[in-house]
């Protein structure tokens, strides 16, 4: 991406426009190609060996998650639909269906990421934005749909008014995930990669996409916890189906926190250091690669608390 030098009290660092993200597909180019960065002082320059490493080992992982996704969510999906009487309240059937679809359409999306990240991204603009949109489609899916089933009981059967529900989640989610389509886009650096942001950081765009993905990682969890302990008719539902959905925000919280701190950093409400953008980028890889994983174990947990 292109580059340009950020003026602080603390060292001068050099900083991409554009903010790290897994699906980045150059691993969030921070630095220059020499990944290094320079300082107003005589000091020894950054160095920053993250990107490299990235492009070395996200695809191989993905790789081996959308693998080991797909077959745990086919075997959830042929649980359902061998033994659809053994899935009560609150791991019900109608609730972990559209838990598996949901990630059944994340694991869906790691290979052409994957591919992206080796060879760059080829696909346009278009399908750049379209892959964002249907990623958080997936995530805000499910986030609303552990969210209702830890309040009420409105999954313990399909009728009119589950399904009903089940329609404002869809489509509600997808509309929380349209302000990812819109601040996502490509950049040429020297490759073409697709990005989770190509807008300014201060753009409405963002700061809506960032906005929603704080209080589906954050505040959600948050509000549902101490609901759950201040009234004691939630923690009635509390049981191993309810915990195993809860996975979601427990992958997921780290990348929440991480998501937050990068916007100080890139808005300068932080103050960056040389130390800061050469760990930082660690930090926030490890913490979505964590959130990642749950197209995998999501599956596993919920079969393992039925089944045990």
């Amino acid at each position: 991406p292109d580059t340009h030098w950020s003026h602080s009290q603390s060292p001068r660092i050099l900083e991409s426009e554009n903010s790290l993200d897994l699906l980045d597909i150059m691993g969030n180019l921070s630095y220059d190609d020499s990944n290094m960065t320079s300082l107003d002082y005589d000091a020894a320059p950054c160095h920053n060996q993250y990107c490299p490493l990235f492009q070395r080992v996200a695809p191989t992982f993905l790789a081996v998650t959308c693998a080991a996704a797909t077959l745990g969510t086919g075997a959830l999906l042929v649980a359902l639909a061998k033994r659809p009487h053994a899935w009560g309240w609150p791991q019900s059937r109608a609730l972990v269906a559209q838990l598996a679809v949901g990630m059944g359409l994340f694991a869906a999306l790691l290979p052409p990421v994957a591919v992206g990240i080796r060879q760059g991204w080829w696909l346009g603009t278009g399908l750049c934005r379209l892959t964002y949109l249907l990623w958080h489609w997936s995530l805000f899916t499910q986030g609303l749909l552990v969210g209702s089933s830890s309040c009420s009981t409105a999954w313990c059967r399909w009728d009119p008014r589950s399904r009903r529900l089940a329609v404002a989640v869809w489509v509600g989610a997808l509309l929380l995930a349209t302000p990812a389509a819109l601040a996502s886009g490509t950049v040429a650096a020297p490759e073409m990669s697709c990005i989770r942001r190509s807008v300014d950081i201060l753009s409405p765009a963002y700061l809506l996409h960032l906005a929603l993905c704080l209080c589906l990682f954050l505040l959600l969890p948050v509000v549902l916890l101490v609901a759950t302990l201040a009234m004691p008719r939630l923690r009635v539902g509390w049981e191993a189906g309810v915990g195993a959905s809860w996975l979601f925000f427990g992958l997921w919280v780290p990348y929440g926190v991480g998501l937050a701190v990068d916007f100080l950093l890139h808005a300068q409400l932080l103050q960056p250091t040389c130390g800061t953008f050469e760990h930082f980028d660690y930090v926030l890889g490890l913490s979505e690669g964590l959130g990642v994983l749950h197209c995998c174990l999501g599956p596993a947990a919920l079969l393992a608390a039925r089944l045990c």
